[in-house]
């Protein structure tokens, strides 16, 4: 057995129907716990993003700067190429899955955040530290658990964060427009290595500006196409709802899916696009100067709903009101034709320069959620080799079969969720009353 079977087998393990239920699960139990405060919250924390909130007490950035750093390791190739996979395999039922684990994602990522700046600490440095490895170790007692998180925290940068975004990038630049493979890697490995090296604060700046530009782009080249194809619209949601129940048949290039894999994937992919339960946003939100966790719990909730019930469904929409879902493709070569059939000669460029923009904002956020990880478990002498072995993994992962690569992200972030949705599940009473508390004052 050589190692992509020995990953793909673990990925099936990980991935299984047990990991589904405790991440939904989780979600659904904070939402009942917090009184479904992604419903009842929600224009509340949009106004605080659009209001953009002072900076109030410690911290290393603004706290919008925070959500735009965990907006730019979100906002990636799982928006573009993550959707698109999941509809390959899952069919178009499995963007309905997504839908129901972002909306009880919303509820995990509000208590992420809320326990990350709780439980957070103020490194030699001056820099602040924060995140499930603390929350788990300081608030749930569980120091083994925390370092155990850090450790899968780490290794996972190198998947999620690096080598699927610069795979995914090389590929659509090779195949679309003949760039060798070597230089998008090493082009992508010096222009994240260039930003990192200035740390959160750094981070924070660059993100500011690139988040909210790269996300309008994107957003305005679907609805252009959404606009021109507005009879299918109906249709589309159709199969989403439809299929999310019921097997879809093999038609055109589409091999078919079962429910099962509709739910399967419309997870996974969800979960890989929002991160909500993963525990690596939390990492950004830590970083906020701020003096209270729930208005940054309310500020990181609607990083969920900007990536995935905004960005996701607008991918999705376009690639089944183009009909191109029945292609065969898969990966970010189906959003390419998608939006090549929607806006012929222009929507190609689009989902090219939104790739490699989403792509090098998904590694720079990672990167910082990775260093900080093995930060905590090797101390801040770590940080410099770790920025270096990052950029290497970058240039490395243009090489990679997509299909490893894949499935060795899910497998890590699966990993990664498993000690953090327990510490969420341990101290949903300590994120209850926090909230209650901060909510009444």
């Amino acid at each position: 057995m050589d190692i992509n079977q020995i990953v793909s087998v673990a990925n099936s393990f990980v991935w299984g129907p047990y990991m589904l239920i405790l991440l939904v699960g989780t979600g659904i139990y904070l939402t009942l716990r917090l009184k479904f405060i992604q419903f009842t919250k929600l224009p509340k924390a949009l106004k605080l993003v659009i209001s953009r909130p002072e900076a109030q007490g410690q911290g290393d950035i603004p706290p919008l700067q925070a959500l735009t750093t965990a907006l730019s390791a979100t906002i990636g190739t799982g928006n573009i190429a993550g959707v698109a996979t999941a509809i390959y395999l899952g069919g178009p039922g499995a963007i309905f899955w997504m839908w129901v684990c972002a909306v009880f994602g919303m509820a995990t990522k509000f208590s992420e955040a809320v326990l990350a700046v709780k439980y957070r600490r103020v490194l030699p440095d001056g820099t602040m530290q924060g995140g499930p490895m603390l929350y788990i170790s300081n608030g749930l007692g569980q120091k083994w658990l925390g370092w155990l998180f850090a450790l899968m925290g780490s290794v996972a940068a190198f998947g999620i964060g690096s080598m699927v975004q610069s795979n995914s990038v090389a590929m659509v630049l090779n195949e679309h427009w003949s760039v060798p493979l070597p230089a998008t890697g090493i082009i992508l490995a010096i222009m994240t290595g260039i930003v990192i090296i200035g740390g959160i604060k750094r981070i924070g700046k660059v993100t500011e500006k690139l988040v909210p530009f790269m996300g309008v782009f994107y957003v305005l080249g679907a609805l252009t196409i959404l606009f021109l194809h507005f009879e299918k619209i109906p249709e589309a949601l159709k199969l989403i709802f439809s299929y999310a129940f019921t097997p879809v048949a093999a038609t055109g290039g589409f091999a078919g899916a079962t429910v099962a894999q509709a739910i399967r994937f419309g997870i996974a992919r969800g979960v890989f696009s929002n991160e909500s339960g993963l525990g690596s946003a939390p990492i950004a939100h830590a970083a906020a100067r701020t003096n209270d966790p729930v208005r940054q719990g309310l500020i990181a909730m609607t990083g969920v709903f900007f990536d995935t019930i905004i960005i996701c469904s607008l991918t999705a929409l376009v690639i089944l009101t183009t009909g191109a879902w029945t292609s065969g493709l898969t990966s970010s070569a189906l959003t390419y034709k998608a939006f090549e059939i929607g806006l012929s000669g222009v929507g190609g460029y689009i989902v090219s320069i939104c790739l490699a923009i989403f792509a090098y904002s998904t590694m720079i956020g990672w990167a910082y959620y990775g260093e900080e990880c093995v930060e905590y478990i090797l101390g801040i002498r770590a940080r410099t080799p770790y920025r270096y072995l990052f950029c290497l993994a970058i240039a490395l992962g243009a090489f990679m079969k997509i299909d490893f690569v894949w499935n060795f992200s899910d497998t890590m972030n699966g990993a990664m969720a498993i000690p953090n949705l327990i510490g969420l599940l341990g101290l949903s009473g300590i994120i209850v009353k926090e909230t209650q508390e901060r909510l009444k004052s």
